[in-house]
């Protein structure tokens, strides 16, 4: 119980961390394609400019013999800046102007003044921080001053007076005096350790803190702000901007715990005939959203016991990039299809699911989802209808189902017509595991079903393991079908929270399966996904921490393979890489079933 609690506060503190209130420093902004507004735009919170003063006219240089004549501070800051404000472009907000002087600087800032007095708004500190940096006047001068003057400083030394140290903004130093780290990969461990040491140095002055000469990566980015580095120094404005500021969306630190399950393995890869299938899908279910889930539960899942395990290519018939339905209906009855399509061929021909096969050879068949029964992945397994979005039809093709098992999300109406048909309607699961009903129902919702995170519950799991028994008490071979859909429903969000707490739920529903397979050792349980969603990656994280950092490339799906786990008898079969059709072919091999000619 200790070792929670103290895990407990070690994530919120860390949370804390990221949500600090970090700053981006555009350096050498000058240098830029496009200087000054792509900072802007950016949002970024500090802009660095080189100036040169020759002729009594302060040039944007690092070098005289750089000068370009248009290329003034009026010109491309000052300007454009109070324009911006003027038209409230952006978001308004206090802006810090890091000058760094690179000619004399008495004349060079007795110019400055000059300059910036002709723009009130850049001496008012509520809008502007006016910081001096690159050649400054001794220490000592500093309060000479006006008060809209600022000075950047560069050490750790202690300064006696007060009135000093009121005119220090910022303290800058070089990263490459203290690391020669590139920013790929980790900091060292005493490298670390001399980075923490000089910000604490610096914030125990209450002044921000800025390296420069660092490196320029979303690693470097995010460790800097780890370690509490006030303003974050880069040459890639947008880039830092759009990485820095979705960060603590994309960090995720998981509470969500999946207890790991080690089978028996008494039946797996027997090549004894299978009686009864569970078919667990993911939806939108990549490697990278199962490394997540596995990492994030602390380095292991159930799933990740498994031996037998290949990969799915996933493509559609008329599309690189699959959707569910078409990828459900390729599972559900070994023929390519178009997007969209729901148990119907890419001439709209209406194709034969393992489902209706069940039912000819006498067995019985079931679905359970996280999703409304009508979604397309559940819906493949007993519909036959052009376009996912025809609910009625799909509706109409429930009731003329065979399915002697229901649950997932409903409606009034679905209740209604489906009690007609000899349906009965528990209001719990637990009910469902007694009844001795020949066909059950239980709807979690009407309409949407919930999240982990909105409050559902371990409802997947425990729906699994009373549908098992139910199912399991008419002594009959059975196909059961499990969809986990809000794994999909979060990568279309970019959510990494989401994905993980729907991907260890998932497991928890393996879990059962696993379980029941041990004591049942002639089922067959097969974990896959119709497709990957949103191009899932895990560029970093902490797994002591169960903290995942996830990012994205794209908020659809993806034609990325998809892993197939399986376990128990024929388990072996499922291995390799092949076409997402031939899992229909693999189960009705394994169960001694023939495809309808």
């Amino acid at each position: 119980m200790k070792s929670i609690i103290l895990l407990f506060v070690f994530v919120l503190s860390v949370q804390n961390i990221l949500a600090q209130s970090f700053k981006i420093h555009s350096h050498n902004d000058y240098a830029h394609p496009v200087p000054f507004w792509e900072a802007y735009a950016s949002e970024l919170n500090s802009i660095e400019v080189d100036v040169f003063l020759k002729n009594d006219t302060l040039y944007v240089t690092h070098d005289e013999k750089d000068i370009v004549p248009s290329r003034t501070l009026q010109n491309l800051y000052l300007n454009p800046l109070t324009q911006a404000m003027a038209l409230n472009l952006g978001k308004q907000k206090k802006l810090q102007l890091l000058i760094d002087i690179k000619s004399g600087y008495k004349n060079t800032l007795r110019q400055l003044m000059l300059v910036l007095e002709q723009y009130p708004m850049m001496t008012d500190p509520d809008k502007i921080t006016i910081i001096i940096s690159g050649n400054r006047p001794p220490i000592k001068e500093y309060t000479k001053y006006p008060d809209f003057i600022q000075f950047d400083y560069q050490s750790l030394e202690d300064i006696e007076s007060k009135k000093i140290w009121d005119k220090i903004a910022l303290i800058s130093l070089s990263f490459k005096n203290f690391s020669n780290w590139n920013g790929k990969g980790r900091l060292t461990k005493d490298d670390l350790e001399k980075i923490k040491e000089v910000v604490q140095k610096a914030h125990s002055y209450k002044k921000p803190f800025r390296f420069w000469a660092t490196p320029d990566s979303k690693t470097a980015w995010k460790a800097f702000v780890d370690l509490g580095v006030d303003f974050i120094n880069t040459d890639m404005p947008k880039e830092s901007s759009l990485y820095l500021k979705t960060l603590e969306h994309r960090n995720y630190y998981n509470k969500t715990v999946s207890e790991v399950y080690k089978p028996t393995f008494k039946s797996d890869k027997k090549k004894s005939r299978v009686k009864n299938i569970i078919l667990m899908i993911g939806d939108g279910n990549g490697l990278a959203q199962i490394s997540a889930a596995t990492l994030a539960n602390g380095g292991s899942l159930t799933l990740t016991q498994l031996k037998s395990i290949g990969l799915l290519k996933t493509q559609s018939a008329d599309d690189f990039t699959t959707d569910s339905a078409a990828g459900a209906t390729a599972l559900a009855t070994g023929t390519k299809t178009n997007n969209r399509a729901i148990g119907v061929g890419p001439q709209d021909e209406e194709l034969t699911s393992i489902s209706e096969i069940l039912h000819e050879n006498g067995r019985i068949t079931g679905c359970i989802t996280t999703d409304h029964i009508t979604g397309a992945t559940p819906s493949s397994f007993y519909a036959h209808r052009k376009d996912r979005s025809d609910v009625d039809g799909i509706v109409s093709d429930l009731l003329q189902s065979k399915l002697s098992l229901v649950i997932g999300g409903g409606s009034p109406t679905i209740e209604e017509e489906i009690s007609k048909l000899g349906f009965q309607i528990m209001d719990n699961t637990d009910a469902i595991a007694e009844s001795e009903a020949e066909r059950s129902a239980h709807f979690f919702s009407n309409g949407d079903v919930k999240s982990i995170r909105e409050g559902r519950g371990n409802i997947l799991a425990k729906s699994t393991r009373d549908a098992l028994t139910f199912l399991s008490a008419k002594n009959t071979p059975f196909l059961l079908m499990v969809e986990a859909a809000k794994i999909d429903s979060y990568g279309h969000l970019n959510d990494v929270g989401g994905i993980i707490t729907e991907g260890i739920d998932f497991d928890r529903a393996i879990t059962e399966a696993i379980k029941f397979a041990d004591s049942n050792e002639d089922t067959l349980v097969i974990i896959t996904a119709d497709h990957e969603t949103s191009g899932f990656s895990i560029p970093q994280g902490n797994m002591k921490e169960r903290s995942i950092e996830g990012d994205f490339t794209t908020d659809d799906h993806t034609g990325i393979m998809v892993p197939i786990f399986a376990y128990g008898p024929r388990s072996d079969e499922f291995q390799g890489v092949y076409q997402n059709t031939e899992v229909f072919g693999k189960m009705l091999e394994a169960m001694e079933l023939k495809k309808r000619d």
